[in-house]
């Protein structure tokens, strides 16, 4: 927290934020303890992370952790030999290698098959060419799993996971994106040219990528309906506070009936999403958390946090446009939320496809 201003100004947090949370047990929680994780395979203590950094006013700076935890460790747990655990785990329960994932491109964002980054197998090595962007912790990585064509004929069969070593020649980070919110966590572009990939460090089997990818796509929207919906409980406890104190025409403006049915409507809404997000999570831990319900959680709850912060926003009158005050950094910080790890409108998708329709 007394780093939070500082890292917001420089558009990233400090790498070793990674080593400290990683030497008091705040990473990998489900790694296995052989190898320096929490050997805890209890999707709770991920929640409880994320709901307790938002709840403090740090989620944007913890979200590097989360995408680390929540996001890219699956892969290396359920998809790397033993070989490849060995070499990698260690490093990201220590908070020494940090981790990010690279999907996007520049011309393919839901449309995944439709990447272009090729990865030519030339004996014993990968070459890869091309580039991704929207890369979140882009700058802090030193390992990423890139989403590659293994077989350009191909679409949903041609792609293939490699893990990639940020010091690899061939490895370029571009641009630091400049974004509307979400400042301290950097995100930027990534460029490959005629970059060596050992094939000893594919993930899984070559052209099983897309099924890889969807596989684990559900825990990652879970994180990102946690995440939403601590937003719009952490704007919930600003507002409320804010409508007992401030005073307008000799009475507190919570006490008008319009700002006391607003308050009513967001605290019914926040407790529904609360149940339906806490079965979601039992579900996961259970491995019956389907890719439907993970993305009505993803959808539903992202949108909701857009509606309640903005509601927060404007009990808060002309202070709530202040950068001062917390409401409006959460204001800027939840709009991508409807888009990152799916947008909307392919949650739905999802979800009217599963209803055969």
């Amino acid at each position: 927290m007394p780093n939070a201003e500082k890292w917001d100004r420089a558009g990233i947090i400090d790498k070793d934020l990674f080593r400290r949370a990683g030497a008091a047990g705040y990473l990998a929680f489900d790694a296995p303890e052989e190898y320096g994780g929490g050997g805890m395979a209890d999707f709770r203590y991920n929640a409880i992370l994320t709901e307790e950094a938002t709840a403090a006013g740090v989620g944007v700076h913890v979200g590097p952790l989360n995408l680390h935890n929540d996001v890219c460790l699956p892969y290396f747990l359920d998809l790397s030999t033993d070989e490849q655990k060995a070499r990698w785990l260690p490093g990201i329960c220590d908070g020494t290698m940090v981790t990010a994932i690279a999907m996007t491109e520049p011309t393919t964002g839901s449309d995944l098959a439709g990447i272009r980054t090729s990865a030519v197998r030339d004996g014993d090595h990968y070459v890869v060419n091309g580039s991704k962007t929207f890369i979140s912790s882009a700058f802090n990585c030193d390992l990423v799993i890139v989403a590659v064509k293994t077989d350009p004929t191909q679409r949903h069969r041609g792609m293939s996971l490699l893990v990639v070593d940020a010091d690899t020649p061939g490895f370029e980070r571009g641009r630091r994106l400049e974004k509307v919110g979400q400042h301290a966590w950097d995100t930027g572009e990534l460029f490959f040219t005629d970059l060596r990939v050992p094939v000893e460090n594919l993930l899984g089997a070559e052209g099983e990528g897309f099924t890889q990818l969807v596989t684990k796509l559900p825990r990652e929207r879970l994180y990102g309906a946690i995440s939403a919906l601590a937003s719009a409980e952490a704007a919930f406890t600003l507002a409320l506070a804010y409508a007992k104190e401030r005073e307008a025409f000799g009475q507190p403006i919570g006490s008008f009936q319009h700002n006391r049915f607003v308050l009513a409507e967001m605290r019914t809404g926040l407790d529904i999403a609360r149940v339906f997000l806490d079965r979601q999570i039992d579900a996961l831990n259970t491995r019956t958390l389907s890719a439907e319900t993970a993305a009505e959680a993803k959808w539903w709850t992202s949108e909701l946090a857009k509606q309640v912060v903005d509601h927060c926003l404007q009990l808060h009158g002309g202070y709530g446009y202040m950068e001062e005050y917390p409401i409006a950094r959460l204001y800027r910080d939840v709009r991508i939320m409807t888009i990152y790890g799916g947008t909307t409108e392919i949650m739905k998708e999802i979800i009217g496809r599963s209803l055969g329709v």
